[in-house]
């Protein structure tokens, strides 16, 4: 009797476990913004002039590019030339390169490329919600290969990163 009971038992515990577990799912989003589109329908994104001691003209192109297709992609704001619900403008303040990874005969084997960008967001629906900050991304590349050769490519994954920081910071309400 007792090898039947504890078979039941067991049997019984099994079958509530699995029904437990199948029924609790915890689940979340991340699908962009977290914005009130009852509230907020339009942005405005000013240019971002570069105002960096070493200038790499086709970055300000790249990064405004980078970041109206991000938040075209990733909310349902329609964005705007004036007079909008919010403000996006800033500056690239720095554009850097910076010796990494000294080998044992005093010569840089990395170099890094660093850019910064200073984002003034303003909500024009709450104040308590405006942004003035500066944020700041970098690669590391091979001190052997010349910067000319890989300076597309890095400033691409730079301005990606970025642009993720500002729309965590700002629209993304993170």
């Amino acid at each position: 009797m007792t090898k039947k009971f504890t078979y039941i038992l067991c049997t019984f515990t099994a079958a509530l476990l699995a029904v437990t577990l199948w029924s609790c799912r915890i689940s979340y989003k991340l699908n962009g913004a977290a914005l009130d589109y009852n509230v907020y329908k339009t942005i405005q994104v000013e240019n971002f002039p570069i105002r960096a001691a070493l200038v790499y003209p086709p970055l300000q192109q790249m990064f405004e590019n980078q970041l109206l297709d991000y938040i075209t992609k990733n909310t349902r704001l329609q964005t705007v030339d004036s007079k909008s619900d919010l403000v996006m403008e800033g500056e690239i303040t720095g554009y850097s390169l910076s010796p990494q990874a000294v080998t044992e005969n005093a010569l840089a084997s990395k170099t890094r490329l660093t850019i910064t960008v200073r984002v003034k967001y303003t909500d024009n629906k709450q104040d308590k919600n405006d942004l003035d900050q500066t944020f700041s991304a970098y690669r590391d590349f091979d001190s052997s290969e010349m910067l000319n050769d890989v300076q597309d490519q890095l400033c691409q994954e730079i301005c990606q990163e970025l642009v993720l920081q500002i729309f965590n910071a700002t629209l993304g309400n993170w």
